[in-house]
Formats: C-alpha cells, sequence, structure tokens
C-alpha cells in the first residue's frame, strides 16, 4: 500500500472512532432518563447478551461434539478446517 493509502485508512478510522464517541456522549446527555435509570438498563442489556453468548456457546458446543464432549484431538490445518 502507499502512503496516502496508509493515512486515509488511518483518518476514516478516527474520524469513524471519534463519531462513535461523540454520539454515546451526546446520547448520555440528552437521554430522557436520570443516569441511574440509564446505567441499569445498559447493565440489563450486557447481562442478556452475556446470558446469550454462553447460550450459543454450549449450542455450538453440542452441535460441535456431541452432550458437551471436548474436541481436543481437532487440529488447525491452516485452511478453511479443522481435521
Amino acid at each position: 500500500m502507499s502512503r496516502y493509502n496508509d493515512n486515509v485508512l488511518i483518518y476514516s478510522v478516527l474520524a469513524m472512532a471519534s463519531g462513535a464517541l461523540l454520539g454515546a456522549v451526546t446520547a448520555l446527555l440528552l437521554a430522557p432518563a436520570p443516569g441511574r435509570e440509564t446505567r441499569n438498563r445498559l447493565s440489563d442489556i450486557q447481562e442478556g447478551a452475556g446470558r446469550k453468548i454462553k447460550k450459543y456457546a454450549t449450542e455450538a458446543r453440542y452441535k460441535m461434539g456431541g452432550k458437551g464432549e471436548r474436541n481436543e484431538d481437532l487440529q488447525y490445518d491452516g485452511g478453511d478446517a479443522w481435521i
């Protein structure tokens, strides 16, 4: 890649990150609920997401190896599949 492409990529990532940060700050400042309610709501969302991730991981483990068995004999061959 050329130096110009590197700079464009860096500036694009910085612009996106700063826009996301400004959006989050603005949303928190203009939120109609008090801070405590907002924090409680965010905490509930985070706990729900954690439960869903654990559920999906358990389902994936079951589908890959039976009823919770570990597939430690799988080896990565460097391609798109585990053998």
